[in-house]
This record gives C-alpha cells, structure tokens and sequence, in this order.
C-alpha cells in the first residue's frame, strides 16, 4: 500500500559542470553550466559540429547541485556566487576563473555559507568530532531546560 501511495524518486542527478574551450579566444575562460542529464552529453550538444582530432572543449568540473537537504540549485546560483566575488563575466555563463573558485563557489550556495575563505574541499567531520560536536550541543541546550 505505501508503495502506491509514493510516487519513485526520479532519476535526475542535476549537476554543476564547467568546461574550458581550447580555442584561443576562450584562453582562461571557463563555461559554468546546469544539467539534469550526463554532463559529456550535454556539453556535446554545445558543439554539434562532428569534426575530426580532438574535442574542442575539455570538461574539468563536475558537480553534484544538490543540498544535504535534497533541495537543488543551478548555475544562475553560482553565476552569482562568482559575480559577488568579483570574478569577471565576459559573456553570458563564461567567467575568467579557474575550476577551483567554482568548486568554492558551490561549497557556498550548497552550505549557504559567504565561504571567503574560498575553500574548494569539502569533507565530513570524523566520528570522533561529530560526537564532540553532539555532545557540546546536547551539553548547552541542556540549560534552556
């Protein structure tokens, strides 16, 4: 009976993906993008000329645009994650950064943290310091009691 009453979860995993061009006009210029569908894919539909040699783009980020809540976001937030830190915007969804200050960029729109230290890694606390962070917690709420 449950499983009537709950739809399936869909199978989009919306990521956040940035690609430089390797045409010399786009020289330290990455492409910052959404998609609900496989990133290589989707770049590919950008460049639908089939030509021979070499892709004319090489993908150096991809990342999950989901929130530890299950909530998504999208390029536009993280079009205006880079704006605010100054980073600069020729055109359209083409910034002059490297594939780091967008992995910061990300880590501030999914946490809903500024980030300045613009931190590109993101990691778990060990167990040892959760339960600290527990225990503190539990520790302090305990006097609003």
């Amino acid at each position: 009976m449950a499983q009537d009453f709950f739809p399936p979860r869909p199978e989009i995993r919306p990521k956040i993906y940035a690609y430089k061009d390797t045409n010399p006009q786009y020289k330290g210029l990455l492409k910052v993008g959404f998609t609900a569908i496989d990133v290589e894919k989707r770049v590919a539909t950008q460049y639908p000329t089939l030509r021979p040699g070499d892709l004319p783009y090489k993908i150096v980020l991809e990342e999950s645009a989901v929130r530890s809540d299950g909530s998504s976001f999208t390029d536009h937030d993280i079009h205006r994650q880079l704006k605010k830190r100054g980073i600069k915007n020729p055109k359209g969804e083409w910034f002059k950064c490297s594939a780091q200050d967008v992995r910061s960029a990300i880590i501030a729109v999914r946490e809903g943290i500024q980030n300045e230290e613009n931190r590109c890694l993101d990691f778990k606390m060990r167990p040892e310091q959760q339960a600290a962070v527990d225990k503190s917690i539990h520790y302090f709420n305990s006097f609003g009691q």
